[in-house]
């Protein structure tokens, strides 16, 4: 073909007879001839997602966190990490004349001298409460519903490595101000650290560059808090989000709710819309915190100094928990070949990781009690799953006893009670309540069960008496809808895993391995007779209510 017949083939739209394409199309089509971009916004663009007040516990989340990374990104470049010695004039007057570090002064000029700066401040720290507290809570909702199955394990223990991340970076936040409330936080973990035994002194010193306080504590946790943390949880926070997509969002039972289908909104436009206006919705709400509620005034604590403690000194509720473990454990010690292991120190340092890994390890633990590979995209009434439910309610329960624990100081002066008789109590709950916590809860969903096993046989209660011709009184009863039935019996109630026959063909006895017995007395507990009411049969149905099946 010559050069004439290549340019009517490839000539321009105007050559061809047809409108020049806009800037706009120009562009996109340069994109997507290097991205793909056409190809993924349709395929992903118009993906469902379930609509449930629950769902946005996540986003709140999110959009903390999005906060966060704005209002720090406005810190940083005012903030000095430094712990040099200064004297201090500024326009906080009742401190001037008064020997700081680097880092301290730059907070209150922040504070009182950066427009906006306080505002900032305290939007940072009330949104990176917020922050933890929002994936705790999804967490939990996480599960309680069960959504932690199969395929989503790999995305709970990324949540679960976005919580401790969390709490390890509000400790290295809030500690960069270098005030005395922030430093006897240090101290604390300062101590806690040097308990380890064998290597605690030389990883104190490794991190405070010496002996504490040290002169590199904040100019080391500034990078880790502002850099590093941040970037490992902004891509965690990424990956989560693309398998939420790649996995299809979960949703609660209902009509048209099927494993293999989703009951919901597109996410462009609908949930698009949506997101967006709850994003300014909750980003309204913390500048409105911030505004009017005060957070860690650190000029009210004034600079650090390792021989002073401020009164009522307590972390952020995120670490109450491990204050409180420390604080109710007794003082053991214990003397080896001339050195001392703080056992009252070490054990509960030891326990906070473990309890919060107990955690994270659950959805592998039941996946193997159940031996269930099928993929699950419907949630499970927390009634429906007593023993999981009471667990969570437990561990709960014994967070709620230790962040007590942790504020017996500030419980005893404000209510007028004896600490000794407030940390004995917390004592004595962390083994007591959590298995309370745990029993009640069970028996109230098994106690729910039943309601519904009721409520599907004979109907919802109206509140009418009515007078039979014979003169009996009875209550009417008002049939449930085909959608209410489906609700309360389409979850399924396999038998817990059995080891099988303890004699083979010849009547010899098997050897079973320890870990089967221990699976199958997990799963009777868990799955058994004892931890679930079963769902009425057609047989049930058809008698009380002379129908064909139940729906």
């Amino acid at each position: 073909m010559g050069d004439d017949g290549a340019r009517r083939v490839y000539g321009t739209a105007s050559a061809r007879g047809e409108p020049a394409p806009g800037k706009g199309e120009r562009l996109a089509d340069w994109a997507d001839g290097r991205l793909g971009l056409y190809t993924l916004a349709r395929a992903n663009l118009r993906k469902v997602f379930p609509d449930h007040w629950s769902f946005m516990l996540g986003e709140v989340t999110l959009y903390s966190f999005v906060v966060l990374i704005l209002t720090g990104v406005y810190l940083t470049l005012f903030f000095e990490p430094s712990m040099q010695e200064v004297v201090y004039n500024g326009s906080y007057t009742e401190l001037n004349g008064v020997r700081m570090s680097r880092a301290f002064a730059s907070t209150l000029d922040i504070s009182f001298d950066v427009r906006g700066g306080l505002l900032i401040r305290q939007i940072h720290h009330w949104a990176a409460l917020v922050f933890i507290a929002g994936m705790l809570v999804h967490m939990m909702r996480v599960f309680f519903t069960g959504a932690f199955r199969k395929p989503r394990e790999l995305n709970w223990v990324f949540g679960w490595t976005l919580l401790l991340l969390g709490i390890i970076t509000g400790l290295t936040g809030y500690s960069l101000p270098d005030d005395l409330l922030s430093g006897t936080g240090v101290r604390f973990a300062h101590g806690a650290i040097l308990s380890i035994p064998l290597v605690g002194t030389y990883v104190a010193f490794f991190l405070f560059g010496g002996e504490f306080p040290g002169e590199d504590i904040v100019s080391r946790f500034f990078p880790v808090h502002v850099l590093l943390l941040p970037g490992i949880m902004l891509g965690l926070v990424t990956v989560h989000l693309i398998l939420v997509f790649y996995h299809k969002h979960t949703q609660f039972p209902g009509p048209g709710r099927k494993e293999r289908s989703v009951v919901g909104m597109p996410f462009l436009p609908v949930y698009m819309a949506k997101a967006g206006g709850f994003f300014f919705l909750v980003f309204g709400l913390l500048a409105i915190m911030g505004g009017i509620a005060q957070i860690n005034p650190v000029w009210a604590f004034g600079p650090y100094r390792p021989d002073l403690v401020t009164t009522g000194a307590q972390p952020d509720w995120y670490l109450g928990f491990s204050e409180g473990l420390i604080r109710v454990m007794p003082g053991w010690e214990i003397n080896l070949w001339g050195h001392t292991l703080v056992l009252g120190v070490f054990i509960p340092f030891a326990l906070f990781p473990l309890v919060l890994l107990a955690l994270g390890v659950y959805p592998f633990i039941e996946a193997w009690i159940t031996g269930d590979e099928r993929e699950h995209h419907l949630l499970d009434r927390p009634r429906n799953a007593p023993v999981r439910t009471g667990l969570g309610v437990a561990w709960l329960a014994l967070y709620a006893v230790l962040l007590i624990g942790g504020g017996n100081d500030i419980i005893a002066t404000h209510l007028h009670l004896s600490i000794n008789v407030i940390t004995w109590c917390v004592r004595i709950g962390v083994f007591v309540l959590p298995v309370a916590a745990f029993i009640v809860t069970k028996k109230a969903c098994m106690g729910l069960q039943r309601r519904d096993k009721a409520k599907v046989l004979h109907g919802r209660e109206t509140g009418t008496v009515t007078r039979l011709p014979q003169g009996e009184y009875i209550e009417v009863y008002e049939p449930l809808s085909q959608a209410q039935l489906f609700t309360l019996t389409q979850h399924e109630q396999p038998p817990p895993y059995e080891i099988g026959p303890e004699t083979d063909a010849r009547g010899v006895r098997r050897r079973t391995k320890l870990s089967e017995r221990l699976r199958a007395r997990l799963a009777h507990a868990m799955y058994g007779p004892d931890a679930r009411i079963g769902k009425p049969t057609v047989e049930e149905y058809r008698e009380i209510t002379g129908g064909d099946h139940p729906p």
